[in-house]
């Protein structure tokens, strides 16, 4: 039974992902730990929250759920709802003090966008160790010593996260879709709702196809909120349904321009809807709304110490330390997705992000200001 209830979670909860899902905050018990035992951390978006604990299943350790409003670890730690306040309070407040004999807590490393391990240890005394970007790593993680294989820190977006993307997009589009079409055309609400899920699934699952297209870095092609990145490929995709539509109904002689004007309008609109944000719905690129996708990272070879934060926490594995001399380098700058958490983490200072006209935006104001929804940087409000 409980096999059945975590897939009805993961089925409800990837149809209505736009939704945030709370799950309670504190403290599970996983298997029979002990003082020894290792303490995880992630946040309270309940589907991240079962996936994890199936991962620990058959181990024993700790698992905090620390408050992030119900959304998932990047987009909390990134847009100030993770941040380190929520941490400290879990730590404080859980009781796992009185229950380990050592201060380490692995948290997931998308949360360094958000999470700064110089203040969680200044403020409680523990140390935060970085986990792999994937919950299904976490037992080979804890294995390896804690240590991250390149691998394991590297975001991607295999088939599996693509199908559950486009689900969660085509989803509560057709509700919308539907309830509006019930009044007007209410014959038309089948083929519409088969035509977004359609759509949808075509963009996200072909997105090896067209991923080099989707050129974040340069000025945003499109108009209003859309964008269609370099290459229009929602445009094309949308001229070759028309074609197609256009030769089935020509060959099955039913050919009517009134029917190609409506189903090609209703087409348009699914594609322009799919467009809000197609960059920003894949983890390996910049939201196109946002105007931190503009930015570059720069590194401080004065600064730098080779500490290693920075290739400990990147998403996207862009740095490479060299132990000797202890300097960093950045030989796959190209993939950086501008997310932060190397700025936030180094304690050197030896990062920062500078806009195409120069002006520099020094790692404090990283820390300070965090990301909205629309890409716009404002300060935390919380007393961290």
């Amino acid at each position: 039974m409980k096999s059945l209830g975590y897939i009805i979670t993961n089925i409800v909860e990837t149809l209505l992902r736009v939704i945030p899902f709370p799950a309670k905050t504190g403290m599970i018990k996983i298997g029979s730990p002990d003082r020894n035992s290792p303490v995880l951390l992630t946040c309270n978006f309940h589907l991240t929250v079962e996936r994890v604990k199936k991962q620990l299943k058959g181990m024993n350790c700790y698992l905090l759920v620390a408050n992030s409003k119900g959304i998932n670890v990047w987009c909390a730690a990134t847009g100030g709802l993770l941040t380190n306040h929520d941490v400290i309070s879990v730590l404080k407040t859980s009781g796992i003090e009185e229950l380990v004999e050592h201060k380490k807590v692995i948290l997931p490393q998308l949360a360094a966008t958000g999470i700064e391990t110089k203040v969680i240890l200044e403020k409680t005394g523990w140390r935060i160790i970085w986990g792999p970007v994937y919950a299904k790593n976490i037992p080979e993680f804890i294995n390896n010593n804690f240590n991250s294989t390149q691998e394991m820190r590297k975001v991607n977006f295999p088939l599996i996260q693509r199908f559950e993307m486009a689900v969660s997009w085509a989803f509560p589009i057709s509700l919308v879709v539907a309830f509006i079409f019930f009044f007007f055309w209410k014959e038309d609400i089948l083929l519409l709702t088969s035509l977004i899920w359609a759509l949808s699934l075509l963009i996200f699952i072909s997105f090896p196809l067209y991923s080099n297209l989707l050129n974040v870095k340069s000025k945003r092609v499109g108009f209003i909120l859309f964008d269609f990145g370099r290459g229009g490929f929602q445009i094309i995709l949308w001229a070759a349904f028309v074609t197609v539509l256009a030769a089935v109904t020509f060959f099955n002689r039913n050919f009517s321009w009134q029917v190609m004007i409506h189903w090609g309008f209703l087409s348009l609109v699914v594609i322009l809807i799919l467009s809000l944000d197609l960059a920003g719905s894949t983890p390996v690129y910049k939201s196109g709304l946002h105007e931190d996708r503009l930015l570059d990272v720069y590194l401080d070879l004065e600064k730098c110490k080779g500490a290693g934060f920075c290739e400990q926490v990147c998403p996207r594995n862009c740095y490479v330390v060299d132990k000797t001399p202890r300097k960093t380098r950045r030989p796959r700058g190209e993939l950086c997705v501008q997310c932060g958490a190397c700025i936030v983490q180094c304690p050197f200072d030896a990062l920062y992000f500078k806009n195409p006209h120069g002006d520099v935006i020094p790692p404090d104001s990283i820390r300070k200001f965090k990301l909205n929804l629309m890409g716009k940087r404002f300060i935390k409000t919380k007393n961290d």
